[in-house]
């Protein structure tokens, strides 16, 4: 088990915590098989596995979370990113421009 599939397993399980999904759920939402939904994003989450980038996005796109906070390194960065992904157009812009002037 790699590092970072225990981080993308990690981060797989807070966003689908956050949204109130059970493991199988999340699965079927995502178009995995519903036999096998529980125990593949259980795997997934445990660090065991770590989804094809295909499956990533598609779990992202349930979880309304950007696919790359999944394969962020750095846990502040991996929130930066999901406050960013949330945020409208004009206040992306002003956290860019504000960002710039640090």
């Amino acid at each position: 088990m790699s590092k970072g599939n225990v981080t993308w397993g990690r981060r797989l399980k807070e966003a689908r915590l956050a949204i109130g999904l059970s493991q199988k759920e999340l699965g079927i939402l995502a178009e995995l098989d519903e036999f096998v939904a529980s125990t593949r994003i259980n795997r997934y989450e445990l660090g065991v596995h770590k989804a094809d980038y295909q499956i990533s996005q598609r779990l992202a796109e349930v979880l309304n979370v950007p696919t790359g906070y999944f394969y962020t390194e750095e846990d502040q960065l991996a929130e930066l990113v999901l406050i960013y992904h949330r945020l409208g157009n004009r206040k992306k812009n002003e956290l860019i421009k504000f960002a710039k002037n640090l």
